[in-house]
Parts: structure tokens; C-alpha cells; sequence
């Protein structure tokens, strides 16, 4: 609350951010304590005096409220031009990129870090050779790749396997037996899901990741037409792939990058 209260003067607008902070949240859990609940359990309320409720569409603006604390004191400290190191974040997510002193930039970041009443997750923090091994940041995976017609190693960026395997999910999701949309409209999510997948994607090498996308949207889709059909399972019939990416109207992922980069 002192952060956001040095950007907003206005004291009801603060009074009412500080009700929003101390809100109780119903969530969800298991095991023996969540079936004497129903499953639900609340967190938060007046008693809490940290963090944002979960999920609260405002923790990302207050995230960045109160990280520039800890970005705007690298900047006075000097670190950056001491360790040839930069920072880049998004909310509460970041990495520090440094030439040889990284182990003592992760060192001052914990003690700051602690100053601010924060903790690093230690699950997710990690020094890596960027050079030499993948580190995964904001859905890509940064550091060696492999030409795949040359065969030379390259500092790239490519979508990190989590982010893939949430896209064969979000697939999954629309592709379930019990939709029973018309083909089009089906389709349309798919299509828009992909889009967006494209469009956030763009940058990058993502050869690899379309094939093995395009492969599981392939079978997902078949299945789905073959059990609406009514066909034996694991038969294709007209399902195959040139008919599913053509004149069922999937298309293919290079292609929606073509357009998206001749728009």
C-alpha cells in the first residue's frame, strides 16, 4: 500500500485497493480437510496483512508497483554496469543476463530481495550457462539450438515444451466428445487458439514446435470427426491429413505467420 499510495493521492481510491487486498478468496482443495468443506476453503480476509488475493486481476499492476522498487534500486546500486548485467521482467517474472558475474548477481538479489520483505522461489531460480544450456522465460525456451538443415549450434529462442504441451491441452479441451458444435464452430476455436499461439510465437525458431503441434492437432482432430462419424476407432476415412489442414479448414501453423506477417 505505500507504493501505490506514492503514484494515487485520491484516499478513497486507496481505501477501496486496500478492501480489495484484504477480500476473502474461496478456493478449492483436497483431501480430508476439503471434504468436511465441500472442497472450498477461504483465504485473505481482514486478517491478512501480504500478497494479493489469488487470481485477483489486479497482481500484476501492483507486482509491478512494487518490483520497480527493486528495479529502480539496480539502477542507483550500479550493477548493471558493474556485472555487464541487464534485467528484464514482466510483473513479478525475471531474469538477470550477465557476463560472468552471475552467481554474485543472485547473491545481492536474494539479499534485496529479503530487504523487500519478498522471497525468491528457489523451485524457479537457478544460474545457468546460457551458451552451453535452455533456461525457459515468459513461455519461450532462450539458449542452444540446432540448425536442422545445416546442423550448427545457435543462441536462439524457441516455445518451451510447458507451453506446448498447455497448447495440445487447451486442444484437448475444445476437442472433447461431449462438444457437439457444428464442425464450423469447432473449428473457429480451434483456429482462433491457434492464431493466438502464432501471433504471441512469432519471433524465434519454431520449426521443431510446429511439427510436433501440427502432428497432435492432426490426430486430435481425426479422432474427434471419426467418433462424431461414428467410425472405427483409429480409421481415417476421409479424415486424412491433406483433408483436415485443407478442406476442413485447419490451417497450418507457417501459414497463419505468413499472414499474420503480410498484414
Amino acid at each position: 500500500m505505500g507504493s501505490i499510495a506514492r503514484r494515487i493521492v485520491d484516499a478513497n481510491m486507496l481505501r477501496l485497493i486496500k478492501q480489495w487486498l484484504k477480500a476473502p478468496v474461496e478456493t478449492t482443495g483436497t483431501g480430508w480437510a476439503a471434504e468436511r468443506t465441500n472442497g472450498t476453503r477461504m483465504t485473505g480476509g481482514r486478517a491478512n496483512t501480504m500478497g494479493v488475493p489469488q487470481g485477483g486481476v489486479i497482481s500484476p499492476l501492483v507486482a509491478n508497483l512494487y518490483m520497480n522498487r527493486f528495479l529502480k534500486y539496480w539502477r542507483q546500486s550500479g550493477k548493471g554496469e558493474t556485472w555487464d548485467a541487464h534485467i528484464i521482467n514482466y510483473a513479478d517474472d525475471f531474469v538477470i543476463l550477465s557476463r560472468g558475474h552471475a552467481a554474485e548477481a543472485l547473491a545481492w538479489t536474494d539479499r534485496v530481495m529479503t530487504r523487500l520483505g519478498l522471497t525468491l522461489n528457489r523451485t524457479k531460480t537457478r544460474l545457468c550457462d546460457a551458451r552451453q544450456e535452455r533456461f525457459d522465460f515468459l513461455g519461450y525456451s532462450f539458449g542452444p539450438h540446432c540448425h536442422r538443415q545445416q546442423g550448427r549450434w545457435f543462441i536462439g529462442a524457441s516455445p518451451s515444451a510447458r507451453s506446448v504441451q498447455r497448447l495440445k491441452d487447451r486442444v484437448g479441451e475444445i476437442l472433447v466428445p461431449g462438444n457437439k458444435g457444428p464442425w464450423g464452430e469447432v473449428c473457429g476455436t480451434v483456429n482462433r487458439l491457434l492464431r493466438g499461439w502464432c501471433g504471441y510465437f512469432s519471433p524465434g525458431t519454431h520449426y521443431a514446435t510446429d511439427r510436433v503441434v501440427e502432428a497432435h492437432l492432426y490426430d486430435r482432430v481425426r479422432n474427434f470427426l471419426v467418433r462424431r462419424h461414428k467410425m472405427p476407432p483409429r480409421s481415417i476415412g476421409p479424415f486424412s491429413m491433406e483433408a483436415v489442414f485443407g478442406e476442413l479448414g485447419v490451417p497450418r501453423l507457417r501459414h497463419l505467420r505468413r499472414k499474420d506477417a503480410m498484414s
